[in-house]
Formats: structure tokens, C-alpha cells, sequence
């Protein structure tokens, strides 16, 4: 469940978080004008947050004057890991569930997206699944799906208030519905209709829960239980 705002939530502090935050995100260095168009924010805030994160070497200016990660957000990066011990304490789980063939992955929810910390397909060292696809619509994903679940449906409903959601065109009753499945079995089992065909089955980790991992691939219906099995395992060794 996501923590409710006190009385009075730092406004600076947000609009600088939200701007790192969509400046991670993105697949290559972005300018001011266009990263402000992003957040819906006026340019000239936008500029001196991203002034400011330079001056702090967590953003870099490229030559064509664009912004980019910078060194101070690796560190970042590597500093919430290591505190966290999630990473550290999931490799060698998510390793072990490559046994039975299927893609690997490891996320976190995030509003209304996903944050992949590991994703691996068949075929590929373990090392490479590390922040290997980055952000994803939350409903567009198995672990999102089961991440979203835990949320009561009054945060779901604030989450994509006023928003077209991905692979619900009928909008937040589908949504909604679709959730009931998880919360009430503890999985999800997701059918992605696309050219792959494939299925997504998912789990939670954590008490209270911080991360979702889930395998996925050509997984037929009468092997669902025990890849729930493996990944609960997985799942209680990480917790």
C-alpha cells in the first residue's frame, strides 16, 4: 500500500524527485524543453531543478546541452541497493528459477508502472538481466498485475484516475476485475496476446511487499503450479 501524503508534502522537493525520476528514464540524454513537456512543468522550473542536479554531479550536461545521468546517480543507484540487500539477496534465486527455461524477472511497482531490476530470457548470462528492459506500464506486465493487486481499489482507482489504461480499453472496472483473480489465489497468470503468445505467471516478495518476480513463456496451464511453487520458494529466501 502506498504511504498517504502528510499535511504538508514538500512541493520542491517532489518536482525534483519526479525530474530525476523522468530523466532515469529516459533511453537517451533530453533536453530541458522537452523533458518539462514531459511532466507537464514550466520550463524554467524545469531548468533550475536540472541546474541544480548538475551542480550536485547526480545529472550531466552533454555537449549539445541535453542532460544525462550523472555520477552521483549511480551511486545513487548503488548506495538504495546495497541498503535495500534486495539485489544481493535475489541473484542467486532468480538463477536457480532459470532451471525450468523460462524468462526471469524482477520488478518493483512504481505509480502506475514497473521497474524491471532483473529480467533475463533463456539463453542469456545472468549478469545481463540487471536493468536490462527498464520501465513498463504496470498493466501490461504480470508482476505489475500482481503488484497492483495488493493495492485496495480505491488507490487503484486514484492511480489511473483521468487515464487511458494499457490493455484495458474498457477502463478501471476491467482493471479492477482483472485483480480479483490474483488477490484471491496469490499469483497472477497473465496471457500476453501478442505475436509471442505466451503466458506471465507472478508472485510477491516481502512483508510488507517490495517486489514482484515472476517466469514467463510458452507455459501451459497444467504447469502453473509448480512454477507458483519455485517462485514462492524464491520468493521467501528473498524476503
Amino acid at each position: 500500500m502506498r504511504a498517504k501524503p502528510n499535511a504538508q508534502p514538500n512541493q520542491s522537493l517532489i518536482d525534483g524527485i519526479l525530474t530525476l525520476q523522468a530523466l532515469a528514464s529516459a533511453p537517451e540524454p533530453v533536453g530541458c524543453r522537452e523533458l518539462a513537456r514531459q511532466l507537464g512543468a514550466n520550463t524554467t522550473r524545469v531548468n533550475r531543478l536540472l541546474k541544480t542536479l548538475a551542480y550536485m554531479g547526480i545529472v550531466r550536461q552533454t555537449s549539445d546541452r541535453k542532460y544525462a545521468p550523472g555520477a552521483g546517480m549511480h551511486v545513487l543507484a548503488a548506495q538504495s541497493l546495497f541498503a535495500s540487500g534486495l539485489i544481493r539477496r535475489a541473484l542467486p534465486e532468480l538463477e536457480r528459477l532459470r532451471r525450468f527455461g523460462h524468462t526471469v524477472a524482477m520488478g518493483v511497482l512504481w505509480n502506475d508502472s514497473v521497474s524491471y531490476l532483473f529480467h533475463a530470457p533463456p539463453g542469456i548470462e545472468a549478469a545481463r538481466g540487471l536493468g536490462r528492459i527498464g520501465v513498463l506500464p504496470a498493466t501490461t506486465s504480470g508482476i505489475g498485475i500482481m503488484l497492483l493487486a495488493q493495492l485496495p481499489d480505491e488507490e487503484v482507482r486514484e492511480l489511473y484516475a483521468g487515464k487511458e489504461i494499457p490493455m484495458f480499453p474498457q477502463g478501471i472496472e476491467s482493471l479492477l476485475a482483472a485483480l480479483e483473480a490474483p488477490r484471491t489465489q496469490g499469483y497472477a497468470r497473465v496471457h500476453v496476446a501478442d505475436e509471442r503468445d505466451h503466458h506471465i505467471v507472478a508472485v510477491t516478495t516481502g512483508e510488507p511487499v517490495v517486489a514482484g518476480l515472476a517466469m514467463s513463456g510458452w507455459i501451459p496451464e497444467n504447469a502453473t503450479a509448480e512454477l507458483v511453487e519455485a517462485l514462492r520458494a524464491a520468493a521467501l529466501e528473498i524476503a
